[in-house]
């Protein structure tokens, strides 16, 4: 009986333990909502963004964006309105796409201009730029997504030259423009082989002087030698081949264009120092290469890969816009449609013609829009072929017929007068036939002179 009470005894206590237990472990396991218990600090505004920015970076864009949407609705005086602008136009920018690319080009321009002054501003206006680079085609393609991410570039180190985010914004800004180059180099390279010496010529010159980093510069300015040279003007190519020695001295031109300059008897000049160093840091620089798998697919491939490569990763890029809209017809022809290419000219194109021989460093400042280094419209450039002012030749061209219609006025007015005084009508007829026809041999002959003076100027290139 003694056992049996004693064993009922310990069993009430071993279930009174359990129960106990079992309340224990229940209220640990309990979870306890933080977001309403009393010393909950946390702003909603905070908890709604945090939230949301959860969400885009786990891949959930459309969740994100709603809550970071449903922010500025609801605070819009939340501290975290600025943010929440920057993370939609961030989670379009992940999402890829042309729709989704130019909804997040609207609002990191829109941040911009809403919010200028903060840090984020810059990183705003460098993923402007991304967002055309990502979106840029091979350079036989359309190039509009490349014109529009060099301008971006440009913006952006212009405006933030000194932020931490400008080395990356150079290496893609000489990216772009050497997709662009590429471009116009393979058009100029076709007319070039085709024999067309004037579109040829309109495309080297404007590669030579915008993207002197190009990995083809050297080419161009040997090509553009090569067409001077057969046209018969020797001054001026011999000028492109010097250029070739003093921008581009490791080139595999380099000693092909000093036996040129041996042969025409012009002095060789020496290798800058800032080009020599550029070359030999772009030639020591690690490049990546394409595989066999991807050699195949690049056919197929619409984004540029193989000039990325070969891109320069060293040197100043072009930060100017490209402000001359001359158009190629217009630098190679002037007013009567003889060539203008490294001469003078009174088409629009004559103050810039002088770009054939405007050359800039690799290795040294960035090349500037100033014409400092180009002569006044009409004016032949100091290194290419010498030949007088237009100016003074249009000048007395246009003075000298009105010297001679005030000459011709004053001999009608006595001959009149005589005429009148005298009342003789057949000497009145033949002294006014006798001097109209001496005033239109003088005009005639003072035409062709001027006709004549222009015309040799204008005759730099025979094409």
């Amino acid at each position: 009986m003694r056992r049996t009470l004693t064993w009922t005894l310990l069993a009430g206590l071993l279930l009174a333990a359990s129960g106990s237990d079992a309340q224990i472990l229940h209220k640990k396991r309990k979870k306890v909502n933080k977001a309403t218990t009393a010393d909950n600090t946390a702003e909603p505004d905070k908890i709604l963004y945090n939230r949301a920015v959860e969400d885009i970076r786990r891949g959930r864009q459309e969740v994100g964006r709603l809550g970071l949407q449903t922010l500025i609705n609801t605070y819009p005086d939340s501290e975290f309105l600025a943010k929440a602008k920057l993370g939609i136009a961030d989670s379009y920018y992940k999402e890829s796409g042309t729709a989704n690319m130019a909804q997040a080009i609207q609002g990191y321009k829109d941040f911009i201009i809403f919010f200028p002054f903060l840090p984020e501003a810059a990183y705003a206006q460098l993923q402007v730029a991304n967002a055309h680079y990502q979106q840029m085609a091979k350079p036989d393609r359309d190039r509009s997504e490349a014109k529009l991410a060099e301008d971006e570039y440009q913006t952006f180190l212009s405006k933030y030259p000194k932020d931490p985010l400008a080395p990356k914004a150079e290496q893609h800004l000489r990216d772009v423009q050497e997709i662009i180059a590429e471009g116009d180099y393979r058009i100029a390279y076709f007319y070039y082989v085709k024999g067309d010496k004037r579109a040829a010529a309109a495309r080297m010159t404007t590669i030579a002087k915008r993207y002197p980093l190009f990995s083809k510069s050297d080419k161009v300015l040997w090509m553009l030698g090569d067409i001077f040279e057969k046209s018969e003007h020797k001054e001026v190519a011999s000028i492109y081949y010097g250029n070739i020695l003093k921008n581009y001295p490791l080139s595999d031109l380099a000693a092909n264009a000093k036996g040129k300059l041996v042969t025409f008897k012009v002095p060789v000049p020496q290798p800058d120092p800032k080009a020599v160093a550029w070359m030999t840091a772009e030639q020591n620089t690690p490049r990546k290469r394409e595989g066999l798998v991807k050699k195949p697919l690049a056919l197929v491939r619409t984004a540029p890969h193989g000039e990325i490569i070969a891109s320069a990763k060293s040197g100043a890029p072009n930060l100017e816009p490209e402000a001359d809209t001359t158009s190629a017809t217009d630098i190679l022809s002037g007013g009567g449609g003889k060539s203008q290419l490294g001469g003078t000219g009174g088409g629009r194109g004559g103050a810039r013609n002088t770009a054939v021989v405007e050359t800039v460093t690799p290795g040294g400042p960035a090349p500037t829009a100033t014409e400092s280094a180009t002569p006044a419209e009409g004016t032949a450039p100091a290194s290419g072929p010498a030949g007088a002012s237009p100016d003074a030749a249009g000048a007395s061209s246009t003075t000298a017929p009105a010297a001679e219609a005030s000459s011709g006025t004053g001999s009608e007015q006595p001959a009149k007068a005589a005429d009148s005084a005298s009342g003789d009508a057949q000497a009145n007829d033949a002294n006014k036939t006798d001097t109209s026809q001496s005033t239109d041999d003088k005009k005639d002959s003072k035409k062709e002179s001027s006709s004549k003076k222009k015309k040799g100027l204008k005759k730099v290139v025979p094409w």
